[in-house]
């Protein structure tokens, strides 16, 4: 055979019984397999197995002779041929199985087993290598025999520190095994190892090679260009493909990578059996042939068979083929086999073998003979159908060969006229169905085996007609509308109706969709129209055998349809052209439109105003005004009409208006305050919508009050508010007007109203005078002064601050308080008692504060008691309670018990009333709910209030509760609690 070549092979069976028999069919085939020579021990198992019935069984080619089974080296388990202890020279060979059954046999495709070596390298040393810096070079393998193909790795002075790629400068070729260096470094000098490894079905060897040494050495005349490696995959048959691949290492790229290129071409062909079977093939030409086999598809072919291919190939046929020549043409690959007998049945194999490997692929052919037999597809014995109408009856009997078909009525044989028709395959038709046409008709079957006949009885029935037809109807979207439907049918069949939109079948069963039926009629009812609804309806009254339709037209009124195609033109500063196309009106005519913008500053849509302002229906075109200059707009149109507004239009694309100078002056203008001898001007930055374009800045304007000049500065910054002047001139808390515009590259925007601004104040220069200390407790004491003149303030005068150190501190540690507005006395607590105190007030602004007055002197009073009144008690008359208490007696370093305070209030009060007496007793109303009263009581003096004693007093109760709470003035009453116990916190 050729290069590649087909043929076909034909094995015939004993009695293959149809419907219950099958051929063989592979469901695995052995694969080649290569076995380690020398290994004696082991074993080789070569799969087959196959789908037929009955079951097949097995036998074993080799090299084109029967395997002895019967030896014991040879195994058949199930299909698969296991050989133990293969041999070489002995076992080596082409491996074929074969599946048999009485309906045929199949050949799988060949399996090598072939035997696998690798010898050591050579005993004897390498010759050292040497390279120059920055040149290319490479290291020869050598490989010793072996068998299959080797894989090839170098390592480098010691195992395992294999090669690694190093950015492309190191590459080991799979073909020969050398080792090629892009670049030499002098690192680079050491010994290397050629690594080969064998791989085998169930075990892998490998060895190395004797030390390879390299040498790198300086040049100073190194090679400016490195060897080419070129690839050229071998040609094949089919299609001729050279690849040369070139990698350049030169000079300019010395660390180009090396390509180690991979070929692979793939040609799917396909054969198949005309009508029966579908064989893909895949071919390799660099790998192996592999074989994609559909199932077999039974199926009796009568009169010819043909089997195809679509490679123009060569085809050949096999001495075995068991065909008559005469039967069989040969056409360009492809096998067309005619008047075919029953001993043709059989499986077919066709063989495609090349160079590189045979694959095989199989069907089965089955050549049926039978008499007409109408058994299993009988003529309808009842054949309704509808006066009017047509019918067809089917004939269709198994028979082997095709049988010739007649139909009779009766003893009336059938022939074709204008009304009745008998196909070649058999099939009656009867037109315009009458009365006339019922009763019994038979089909007629015959071959040369024999004959056969079916009977059927053609009942007539009154035809479906639509007695009531829906009407076209016009409604608003949103109403509901029904469409009328009824029928006459013949009354011994059912009668059922199917609406559908412009050919759509309507789901009616969905009692949550739009679409209703009744039940007694064929009446649609449509609930809540939609536009999309709007259509042809088409009302079908049907029964098994006719049916009858009627249609109308659904015209659904809505809201006008998005207008389209929306653009922008003659974008101005603050206008833009719209235009657009009309949409859809939905039947009513569209009224006007409304223009919707969007931009950065809205977070929505809104209107937009118009030029005119209402766009009439028939308009396509508008001028949208008063947009901000040098901003970005999106645009949409919405339409409307007397149903209201439709969806809007597609987004316009974004457009930025034309700049323009600034149309409004900045806002907040005011200013005040700083350093000495600035001039501090503030006001709000212009927001994105007021600044109309790009360079965007501020001018101030600014002078003197009543002078004449107008000093101007430019502040670049759109983010900035404030702006300092600064001049040594400037007087402190002089007073300035001042005014501010806008500015762009368009242009200067108009200037704000002139706002009066003060330059920076200084510290007052004159102190208070008069200055008077009075004690008044032991802890307080009071200041007083006269106030200064507001011209010598350098500013607006805030307050005064009045510092107070006892006599033997420091004045820097003075303590503060300050009064806010024009007050000229002040309060001082938390004094010590009996302490001598310096006083001294001065005035202050926003600038600090001025000068201090004279001092003046105070001593603070003696303390009060520190003991509350003891031995309180009470006693209750009606309505009425008397408290008495000890008087307080004074130590010398205390001031004099003037009086007594006595704080009371009634349960659930909040407020406490306070009693001055004199005395040491009080009488005090009771609550009248049975409630208590929270009782304080201390003492009082010029040294201020004493310590407090508390007291709980209760109508129906002769005990008191008491908690004595010292330092009055740091304590105060939170609650009383129910179980009568006072509960105080610090303040």
């Amino acid at each position: 055979m050729g290069d590649s070549d087909w043929l076909c092979v034909f094995t015939g069976g004993d009695v293959c019984i149809t419907g219950h028999d099958s051929g063989p069919v592979f469901e695995e085939q052995p694969s080649s397999v290569v076995y380690p020579e020398g290994l004696s021990e082991g074993k080789v198992t070569l799969n087959c197995q196959a789908r037929a019935s009955p079951a097949a069984t097995y036998s074993w080619r080799v090299n084109g002779t029967d395997v002895p089974v019967g030896d014991p080296r040879y195994t058949l388990v199930a299909g698969n041929l296991v050989i133990s202890g293969p041999q070489f020279g002995r076992d080596g060979g082409s491996y074929q199985c074969l599946a048999i059954n009485r309906c045929g046999t199949i050949l799988s495709r060949a399996a090598n087993l072939k035997f696998g070596y690798l010898n050591d390298f050579p005993g004897e040393g390498r010759s050292p290598q040497t390279a120059y810096e920055g040149a290319g070079a490479f290291l020869a393998c050598q490989p010793p025999a072996h068998y299959p193909v080797l894989s090839y790795r170098w390592f480098v002075s010691e195992f395992p520190s294999f090669m690694k790629p190093d950015g492309g400068r190191w590459f080991v070729s799979q073909v020969t095994g050398n080792l090629y260096l892009a670049k030499a470094e002098p690192n680079d000098t050491a010994s290397y190892f050629c690594f080969t490894t064998i791989n085998m079905d169930i075990s892998t060897k490998s060895t190395f090679s004797k030390a390879n040494q390299l040498t790198v050495q300086p040049d100073a005349n190194a090679r400016k260009s490195a060897p080419a490696i070129t690839v050229v995959p071998d040609p094949f048959s089919y299609t001729h493909i050279h690849t040369h691949i070139h990698t350049y290492i030169h000079t300019y790229n010395p660390l180009s990578p090396i390509i180690s290129p991979f070929l692979y071409l793939s040609i799917h062909r396909s054969l198949y059996l005309s009508n029966h079977l579908s064989l893909p093939l895949s071919l390799n030409p660099f790998l192996s042939i592999s074989p994609i086999i559909s199932p077999s598809l039974y199926r009796s072919i009568h009169p010819s068979l043909y089997l195809s291919h679509y490679l123009s190939l060569p085809l050949s046929l096999n001495p075995s083929l068991a065909l008559s020549q005469d039967r069989v043409e040969v056409n360009g690959g492809r096998l067309k086999v005619i008047n075919l007998a029953l001993e043709d049945s059989g499986m077919y194999q066709c063989v495609a073998e090349n160079k590189h490997g045979t694959i095989y692929s199989n069907a089965e052919l089955r050549v049926q003979v039978q008499v007409p037999d109408f058994r299993s597809n009988p003529v309808r014995r009842l054949v309704p159908a509808a006066r009017g109408g047509q019918v067809m009856m089917e004939c269709r009997p198994r028979a082997a060969p095709k049988p010739t078909l007649f139909w009779s009525r009766g003893t009336e044989l059938l022939t074709n006229s204008s009304r009745v028709t008998v196909t070649p395959d058999g099939m009656l038709r009867i037109h315009n169905i009458s009365r006339a046409d019922e009763g019994k008709y038979t089909c007629f079957a015959e071959n040369y085996l024999g004959k056969a006949n079916s009977t059927g009885h053609l009942s007539v029935r009154d035809a479906t007609k639509i007695t009531l037809a829906p009407s076209n109807a016009d409604i608003n979207q949103g109403e509901n509308v029904t469409l009328q439907c009824h029928a006459s049918h013949d009354p011994t069949m059912d009668l059922t109706f199917t609406w559908a939109l412009n050919g759509a079948l309507l789901d009616l069963e969905d009692p949550g969709g739009p679409y209703h039926r009744k039940e007694t009629v064929g009446d649609l009812l449509i609930v809540s129209g939609h536009l999309s609804q709007a259509g042809i309806y088409s009302c079908t009254a049907q029964t098994v055998v006719d049916s009858a339709s009627a249609s109308a037209k659904l015209v659904v009124r809505g809201p006008p349809g998005p207008p389209g195609g929306l653009v922008v033109k003659n974008v101005a500063a603050t206008s833009v052209e719209l235009r657009w196309s009309r949409g859809y009106d939905n039947h009513s005519p569209i009224g006007k439109y409304v223009i919707m913008g969007h931009s950065p500053l809205s977070p929505g849509w809104k209107r937009m105003r118009t030029d005119p302002s209402n766009i009439e229906g028939n308009a396509e075109s508008i001028r949208v005004v008063g947009l901000l200059p040098w901003m970005d707009y999106e645009f949409q149109v919405i339409a409307s009409n007397i149903l209201g507004s439709g969806e809007p239009s597609m987004s316009s694309h974004t457009i930025r208006t034309q700049q323009a100078a600034p149309t409004v002056a900045p806002s907040g203008l005011g200013g005040g305050g700083g350093d000495r001898n600035e001039l501090i001007i503030t006001w709000t930055p212009m927001a994105r919508e007021y600044q109309n374009g790009d360079g965007f800045g501020y001018i101030l304007a600014f002078r003197k009050q009543n002078s004449p000049t107008w000093v101007v500065e430019r502040v670049s910054n759109v983010e900035s508010s404030r702006y300092v002047y600064s001049n040594q001139s400037l007087s402190p808390y002089c007073l300035f007007e001042v005014k501010i515009k806008a500015y762009n590259r368009k242009g200067e925007g108009p200037f704000s109203q002139i706002a009066v601004v003060h330059s920076a104040e200084e510290e007052p220069t004159v102190a208070p005078s008069r200055i008077n200390a009075t004690a008044l407790t032991a802890f307080e004491m009071q200041v007083s002064w006269d106030p200064i003149q507001h011209l010598s303030t350098n500013g607006i005068l805030q307050g005064y601050e009045i510092r107070y150190w006892r006599q033997h501190e420091r004045e820097a540690s003075a303590d503060r308080v300050r009064t806010a507005g024009l007050e000229t006395t002040a309060r001082v607590v938390g004094l010590r008692p009996s302490t001598r105190y310096h006083v001294t007030v001065m005035a202050y602004n926003s600038a600090g504060t001025g000068p201090a007055s004279p001092r003046t002197t105070v001593t603070t009073r003696r303390p009060p008691p520190n003991r509350p009144p003891g031995n309180v008690s009470w006693k209750t008359d009606g309505s009425w309670v008397t408290v008495r208490w000890d008087h307080v007696k004074t130590l010398d370093n205390e001031s004099a018990v003037l009086g007594y305070k006595v704080l009371y209030k009634h349960e659930g009060q909040s407020a406490l009333k306070v009693l001055d007496k004199g005395k040491t007793s009080v009488t005090l109303p009771l609550p009248k709910d049975n409630g208590y009263v929270v009782l304080e009581i201390r003492s009082w003096g010029e040294g201020g209030d004493g310590a407090a004693q508390e007291t709980i007093v209760s109508r129906d109760s002769g005990e008191t509760w008491t908690d004595c709470v010292s330092d009055y003035h740091r304590c105060l009453i939170i609650s009383v609690p129910p179980c009568g116990l006072i509960t105080c916190i610090l303040c």
